[in-house]
């Protein structure tokens, strides 16, 4: 008989986490002092980290196992936990006047805890590859739709025992258009599945919404693969195979825990990040100053949330008087960037003075770039969806600039904008912490312009 055991993996895996990182922390601290017991500072930080720790793996939901089962994409989320986690910490550290932490016993914690925490993930994700395998830890799922996707469908489930699916029935076309709603709901619930898979090559719009409601009524997950022509935008796209599948979400709007949060973020990572670069912002203030005529700071009116207008804050990386003959995009070789502007450019170190934009709570460490009104106006004739990226916060990065680069004219700016929409209908943490350290690879590899 196939087990069950879904519901106590988060759990147990977010105690042995914790468990985890506080045998990191002992082994680092008997190291260090050679006492059994932590004394008073290292106690202190103890209960710190196991906090931090809670807050970061809560957020981020580390401990969730997805199917199918990629142990990289799970090391991945923990990783971006971690980094999380860290930020927390160092952020208590600074804002308590913690004294007195070793340095080198926080240094041999979390070089421990990440490979502690690998191996044990790596054991987990082999054992319940083999359980699964064995009939163990599987989920009911039942097929709808087109008969040719679904046998393919379910052969590459049989083929990949590794998924934990257990096919229990499949209603195909044929079938749906000869039995009315109460018999089709019965039908689904004799099998108590626990998802369903739809796949059709072209949806009857009544019956998905029909059993996407099915599914929000009796906790059953909706998947549709996606031959089906879609109105909803609100979808994760997993893969299973060869097999991209949307599972539908009820979610319309940005959940009030995420934006709560994110300006919780936002104000932790940049009040820290302005404390601690001081040096760094009077460094790139004095240079700026000294290596062209006029003004270290540069400001200009861009359009915030709501479309409400605001002032953005630069190093100066042009000549003065850069646009005296109207609004331009720069672009490569451009002869109204300094030799310094060149590099700060490159660096994306022009941008830091946006922090203070992030406190003052007009911008967001991650979001849509912040766009001038006229050339809004010429986007939103080309695409009117960018739009509804007034609804964010604007970002000092975004994935749009990481994963498309700079634009040179208003079609590439178009271009641009599909990947912000994207992020529009994914709004979470992990992946702010991932567009932020894929933006300081950017800036370490000078690939800005």
């Amino acid at each position: 008989m196939p087990v069950r055991y879904s519901k106590h993996l988060p759990p147990t895996i977010f105690i042995a986490d914790l468990l985890l990182l506080n045998l990191a922390l002992y082994i680092s601290h008997l190291a260090t002092f050679h006492n059994l017991l932590p004394q008073n500072e290292s106690l202190l930080f103890l209960i710190v980290a196991n906090i931090a720790w809670a807050i970061a793996s809560l957020t981020t939901k580390n401990f969730q196992v997805k199917r199918p089962l990629f142990l990289k994409d799970n090391i991945h989320t923990f990783l971006v936990t971690l980094i999380y986690h860290l930020l927390l910490i160092f952020s208590a550290i600074y804002f308590l006047k913690i004294d007195n932490i070793s340095r080198k016993e926080v240094t041999i914690a979390y070089l421990i805890f990440p490979i502690l925490v690998i191996l044990t993930r790596s054991v987990l994700f082999v054992s319940l590859d083999y359980y699964r395998k064995h009939g163990y830890n599987l989920r009911k799922i039942m097929i709808v739709g087109d008969k040719n996707i679904a046998v393919r469908l379910a052969k590459s489930f049989s083929q990949h025992p590794e998924y934990g699916y257990d096919l229990t029935n499949f209603i195909s076309e044929d079938e749906l258009t000869k039995i009315a709603d109460t018999p089709l709901l019965n039908k689904i619930l004799a099998n108590k599945p626990d998802e369903i898979f739809i796949c059709f090559k072209q949806m009857n719009d009544t019956l998905l919404k029909e059993l996407i409601q099915i599914g929000e009524d009796h906790s059953i997950k909706i998947k549709v693969v996606p031959d089906v022509m879609l109105n909803s935008n609100y979808a994760e796209l997993v893969t299973y195979d060869t097999f991209p599948i949307l599972h539908i979400s009820a979610q319309s709007s940005i959940d009030l825990k995420i934006r709560f949060l994110k300006r919780t973020f936002d104000i932790i990572f940049s009040s820290v990040l302005m404390a601690t670069g001081l040096p760094v912002f009077g460094l790139l203030y004095i240079i700026t100053k000294t290596t062209s005529k006029g003004p270290a700071f540069y400001k200009q009116e861009r359009i915030g949330r709501n479309g409400k207008p605001f002032y953005i804050y630069k190093f100066r990386s042009m000549y003065v008087d850069a646009e005296k003959f109207g609004p331009q995009l720069s672009k490569d070789n451009d002869p109204r960037i300094t030799k310094w502007g060149v590099v700060i450019r490159k660096t994306r170190l022009d941008e830091l003075p946006q922090f203070w934009n992030v406190l003052k709570g007009e911008m967001s460490v991650v979001g849509p770039r912040p766009e001038r009104q006229f050339y809004i106006d010429k986007i939103v004739e080309k695409n009117p969806n960018y739009k509804k990226l007034l609804s964010l916060r604007p970002g000092i990065t975004s994935i749009g600039q990481v994963q498309y680069g700079y634009a040179e004219n208003i079609d590439e700016m178009c271009n641009r904008v599909r990947y912000d929409l994207i992020y529009l209908d994914n709004v979470n943490l992990n992946a702010d912490i991932n567009i932020i350290y894929k933006t300081v690879k950017v800036m370490i590899q000078r690939k800005g312009k």
